[in-house]
């Protein structure tokens, strides 16, 4: 099990204990190691799939001892233990953790812009910092909560408007998507007499080279696998072998198995999978703020 990246200041500081210059990578590996950790817990990923997990909370550890004076960078990627860093392992603390590391002010003004050590408020960076999660993973979930709730919104709508602005919808979210050129070259929304399940088609790309038929379903109830089969058998009277299957609600296990096992390729999309689409490709929705986390450039600041 990969642990939070408050248990791994400890272990990190007794590993530059014996006060040699160490990479990050040399340190990645020793505690790897020492917590006994398997080759699918190192390839773990944050959510935001931008750094491994594990990789990411020995960074963190490293990030606060440095802020607490506890060691220090060399050159690039390499790292040292301090004087203070040694004293405190002479004092053989049972944890280092973020209660600990606000005995040092250095670490205190760091994380909380100067507040002195005796304020009132000298537990807030505490009270509100879950123990096991970086600064890095707090911002991801809070960017995940307002996301989730976004596309909660997204659905509700959508399920509100008529089933042909529905169709259209699903046209101009598949156009963002990359499929054909414009709205009006790529697809269009109409409805086939007699075609028991074609909602509109659009080109697969921007020259036409293969149609993709879509069956939208506005629906709040569940979509099992006898809809799925009307639409195969209304691709195979196209003589289609792509289809698209979108709902603002979502499908049975049997339709989702039957999809599967069919030799035309049917994509299936539920409503959760609709919102999100449609926030990814900016559809129905609009940015509001847009915020930038940087690292630092250590190529400017190596020494030649």
């Amino acid at each position: 099990m990969i642990p939070d990246f408050q248990k791994i200041m400890l272990p990190l500081l007794k590993f530059s204990g014996d006060q040699k210059e160490h990479s990050i990578s040399e340190a990645i590996s020793s505690l790897a190691a020492e917590f006994k950790l398997t080759p699918d817990e190192l390839n773990e990923w944050l959510p935001s799939k931008s750094q491994k997990k594990f990789y990411n909370y020995v960074y963190w550890a490293k990030a606060y001892l440095k802020m607490s004076g506890l060691v220090e960078n060399i050159r690039r990627s390499y790292f040292k233990i301090t004087q203070r860093g040694l004293e405190t392992l002479n004092e053989n603390p049972e944890t280092i953790n973020i209660k600990y590391l606000r005995k040092f002010p250095e670490f205190v003004s760091s994380v909380e812009g100067g507040k002195k050590a005796d304020s009132k408020e000298e537990t807030s960076f505490i009270a509100n910092t879950p123990s096991f999660k970086t600064p890095e993973e707090i911002l991801e979930e809070a960017y995940q909560k307002i996301k989730d709730s976004l596309s909660n919104e997204i659905l509700t709508r959508v399920r509100k408007i008529h089933p042909s602005d529905f169709e259209k919808l699903v046209v101009e979210l598949l156009v963002k998507m990359g499929y054909g050129g414009s709205v009006e070259e790529a697809g269009q929304a109409t409805k086939y007499r007699g075609d028991e399940g074609i909602d509109g088609i659009i080109k697969e790309d921007k020259l036409g080279l293969d149609i993709i038929y879509i069956q939208a379903k506005r629906w709040e109830s569940v979509v099992g696998r006898p809809e799925i089969q009307k639409f195969i058998g209304a691709l195979a009277g196209q003589r289609a072998k792509k289809g698209v299957f979108i709902t603002t609600s979502y499908y049975t296990k049997e339709a989702v198995e039957y999809a599967k096992q069919m030799d035309t390729k049917i994509v299936l999309i539920d409503g959760e999978k609709l919102s999100q689409l449609m926030i990814d490709y900016n559809l129905g929705v609009f940015i509001q703020n847009v915020y930038e986390i940087k690292r630092i450039d250590s190529d400017y600041f190596e020494e030649e």
